[in-house]
């Protein structure tokens, strides 16, 4: 069963370099247990003909009934709901599609490696991992010093690490880069980013077992459109594919093709 709730924003504020950070209430946020999984937003008046937004979950306070998302102004949609101020209301589908299994994960070591907009999602899954007594660390890629966020907010979790494409913050390169020196025995790895990146940090983890989230653009949102498919590796597999909005967001590292 689909949920759905307009939520009213609570905060909405320029977070870095075209990124936003939006935090929104309402009852909708006591289902969102499940690090990995992402809100489908309705855009406003005046867009009729958009499409909803997919959002991943970066933060819930189930307490006060608060979730958090952070998102980039790469269109009018987005740019819309930067626009967004304390009490608007906003039309919500969700939590939507799988998470990040971490149930029987505890006293284990592990690598968090996110890059860009795929960061987010993983501040809750991080949250979470701690919360059971696992040892993290984290590798965070953004372009440029102006686009890097949460890495305070990281820093008070786990053992962080800040990459730029232009080494104007932290390390100089690509995420990969920091791969040998850290994977040792690392039991577990999860990533969320672009397509690109999750197949070099695939290719460089494949002896360590991980999941992945994937970042696409999607339709409906809940299966019926087929915009967001993508392949998987078992070819003897009787579907041969796996839609991102309902069999992920998060799959294993070796089930589908990048």
């Amino acid at each position: 069963m689909i949920k759905e709730q307009w939520m009213t924003v609570v905060k909405n504020r320029h977070l870095a370099l075209d990124t936003y950070e939006m935090i929104l209430t309402g009852e909708l946020t006591e289902k969102m247990i499940n690090p990995g999984q992402f809100l489908h937003l309705k855009i406003g008046e005046g867009f009729s003909h958009m499409l909803r937004r997919p959002i991943s979950i970066t933060n819930v306070d189930i307490d006060h009934q608060e979730v958090t998302i952070i998102y980039k102004t790469i269109g009018s949609g987005t740019s819309w709901l930067s626009k967004q101020t304390p009490g608007e209301k906003i039309h919500v589908l969700g939590p939507r599609g799988n998470g990040f299994p971490i149930e029987q994960v505890t006293n284990k070591k592990l690598l968090v490696i996110g890059g860009g907009v795929g960061v987010p999602p993983l501040y809750y899954l991080t949250k979470k991992l701690v919360e059971q007594q696992n040892e993290v660390t984290a590798i965070l890629g953004f372009q440029t010093k102006d686009a890097v966020f949460y890495e305070d907010n990281f820093k008070k979790l786990a053992k962080t690490f800040i990459v730029t494409d232009d080494g104007t913050k932290g390390e100089k390169g690509r995420v990969t880069n920091l791969i040998p020196s850290l994977q040792g025995d690392v039991d577990y790895y999860y990533s969320c980013g672009p397509t690109a990146m999750l197949h070099a940090v695939s290719n460089e983890m494949k002896h360590v077992p991980g999941y992945i989230s994937l970042e696409e653009r999607m339709g409906c949102g809940i299966g019926a459109c087929f915009a967001c498919v993508c392949k998987t590796v078992d070819e003897t597999d009787e579907k041969g594919y796996r839609k991102i909005c309902m069999d992920g967001p998060v799959f294993q590292s070796n089930e589908v093709i990048l």
